[in-house]
């Protein structure tokens, strides 16, 4: 188990507004002499995206389809049809759609960060490596410790655990307070025996996140390897206590 988590996908600012504000807004708008298409595009793709996330598609394909009509040229209305497509399995059409949204605005950290996670899914790790960097680098782009972090993963995908611990660190630098990026870097300390930088990131993560049962599962094994048998059995009572359907230990 290598414990990887979901990289991050940057759609939308604000990612999901109540339905019924959207419908109202949307509707407003529709029946205006002027139309501003980029913000009905933007109603129904926090629409769409509410939906994809309530497990109602067939909703969300309709509203993201609109946001398209309304505004085919525009980052998020690709971003959140391609980001659709993946999810139902349509890679190709999802490839499509981020292409052109990269075309469209190939210096968008958002557009760069994304289609940077779909490539490393499909197990293109170069390319993606080259986005998530080409997204690091633009001067607006504000979620660089989520692109970091994407990258670290997506090395620790490929194998390159060096490269990742690299990234992980970087994605630190921007955000101290990173969960995935603290945890993995753990993993990689215990299995360098760096036990104690391992155990220091660990403590940091329960006193900044609480217990977690692979963080818990993760220092038992840390202070095992490093000798210290009765701290093990101390962790070990704790989870037990806080997770008691965790088998591990």
């Amino acid at each position: 188990n290598q414990g990887f988590y979901f990289m991050k996908l940057r759609i939308m600012s604000a990612f999901v507004v109540c339905f019924i504000c959207g419908c109202v807004t949307v509707t407003e708008q529709e029946a205006g002499k002027k139309i501003d298409r980029i913000k009905l595009a933007d109603a129904r793709i926090s629409l769409g995206l509410g939906y994809l996330y309530s497990g109602n598609w067939l909703k969300a394909r309709e509203n993201l389809e609109l946001a398209l009509n309304y505004a085919p040229n525009y980052y998020r209305s690709l971003n959140s049809i391609a980001y659709y497509y993946q999810q139902v399995g349509e890679t190709d059409l999802a490839d499509k759609n981020y292409k052109k949204a990269l075309r469209q605005s190939p210096k968008n950290g958002d557009v760069l960060n994304n289609f940077g996670v779909f490539l490393c899914k499909l197990g293109k790790y170069e390319h993606a490596d080259e986005l998530f960097n080409r997204a690091i680098k633009q001067p607006h782009y504000y979620q660089v410790s989520d692109s970091y972090e994407n990258a670290a993963l997506c090395s620790l995908k490929s194998g390159n655990k060096n490269k990742a611990a690299n990234y992980f660190r970087r994605s630190l630098d921007y955000d101290p307070n990173r969960y995935v990026a603290l945890f993995q870097l753990s993993k990689l300390d215990v299995e360098t025996e760096n036990y104690d930088i391992a155990r220091i990131r660990l403590l940091k993560i329960h006193k900044k996140f609480g217990y977690q049962a692979s963080s818990l599962e993760l220092l038992i094994e840390t202070e095992e390897k490093a000798g210290n048998k009765q701290l093990a059995k101390k962790y070990a009572s704790i989870l037990d206590t806080e997770f008691p359907d965790s088998n591990k230990y």
